[in-house]
């Protein structure tokens, strides 16, 4: 058996605003496994600024698991604790080798085009009519749940926005969720929960900076919405420390992001606590290639959530790779028709 690893970077169609940032690129790493002549792929999808593995010795790291690949897989995972997006790049690839078919890593419904996935639509900061005219674009492609990043432009003029949304559409017929990315200020945020809570937003994502687990746990007590953790999930490795943040924050939602926690077991860890405390979850790609999203959406399928998942990423670079998803009418498919164009 033997392993490679190669560098790739995403080029995104048009410069996309976060919190933290403008975004033109999206670095990230591609495993590969052959094995008598049986290869396997998977995605390592290092998100700078984010990730808890955005570290010098990143591809040390990668390089140790291409000359440590004969090992078992629990050695390896256990190695490779402090590198989530490692450890699902290496799930992912390991599953790819054992499959039929490489990028079919959880044969299913989704896979053979009979089921779709029900999918939210993004809508990245900018300006106030940049904003306007993604909001138009998703409703008139068939989304019926709208998620928009807050928190980089003025506070009023985001609430017009909502207000401006839910004048033409009503709950019924548009979900809202909105994600902070940590922007609100803990002295703040309550007051800002509250005017967000005028506009019945189904919830809001991390709305003050992780880490602030005593303001957290606070905020979900009080808050007139629901509040999804998400960043907070980030560098959380051991099973009791997990249980732990949960039961101290006791928050309405998480959302987990597979290579920014540390792939499918470590997510499935996090979804098992939050359902004994009857926390609602969800799952979210997080700028991965269409390698790493395929990953993240079949094996999203499986856990059965019929709530609408963060799996809309695929159509955002310029340079992404072929392959069978689609977004169609707010839901992901997969048109087994269409074929692969991996050529790394």
């Amino acid at each position: 058996m033997k392993a490679t690893y190669k560098k790739y970077i995403l080029n995104f169609k048009q410069a996309s605003g976060t919190s933290r940032g403008i975004l033109h690129t999206k670095e990230t790493y591609f495993l590969k496994i052959v094995d008598n002549q049986k290869v396997g792929i998977g995605e390592c999808g290092l998100f700078r600024g984010l990730s808890v593995d955005d570290r010098p010795d990143y591809e040390d790291k990668l390089q140790w698991l291409c000359a440590n690949i004969h090992k078992k897989q629990e050695e390896l995972l256990l190695e490779l604790i402090k590198f989530p997006s490692i450890q699902f790049g290496l799930e992912q690839a390991l599953l790819s080798l054992k499959s039929e078919h490489t990028f079919e890593l959880f044969p299913s419904k989704f896979t053979q085009s009979k089921d779709s996935i029900n999918i939210n639509g993004l809508i990245w900061m900018g300006s106030e009519a940049f904003m306007k005219q993604q909001i138009s674009d998703k409703l008139t492609t068939g989304f019926s749940t709208i998620k928009m990043k807050i928190g980089a432009i003025d506070f009023e003029t985001e609430l017009s926005l909502l207000k401006s949304i839910r004048k033409e559409f009503s709950l019924n017929e548009i979900e809202l969720r909105v994600d902070a990315n940590g922007a609100f200020k803990p002295n703040e945020a309550l007051e800002k929960l509250k005017r967000l809570s005028d506009f019945d937003i189904h919830s809001i994502e991390q709305p003050i900076k992780q880490g602030q687990i005593n303001q957290m746990a606070e905020l979900c007590l009080k808050t007139p919405l629901p509040i999804a953790l998400d960043e907070e999930l980030i560098g959380i490795f051991n099973v009791t420390k997990k249980q732990e943040l949960l039961q101290i924050i006791n928050p309405q939602y998480i959302i987990l992001k597979p290579s920014l926690v540390g792939g499918y077991k470590a997510s499935e860890e996090w979804i098992k606590f939050a359902n004994k405390q009857s926390i609602g979850w969800w799952i979210t790609s997080a700028l991965e290639s269409n390698v790493g999203l395929n990953a993240i959406a079949q094996w999203t399928y499986t856990l059965g959530n019929i709530m609408p998942q963060g799996l809309g990423t695929g159509s955002l670079f310029t340079n992404n790779f072929d392959c069978p998803l689609e977004v169609k009418n707010g839901h992901l498919t997969y048109n087994n028709l269409k074929n692969w164009t991996f050529n790394l």
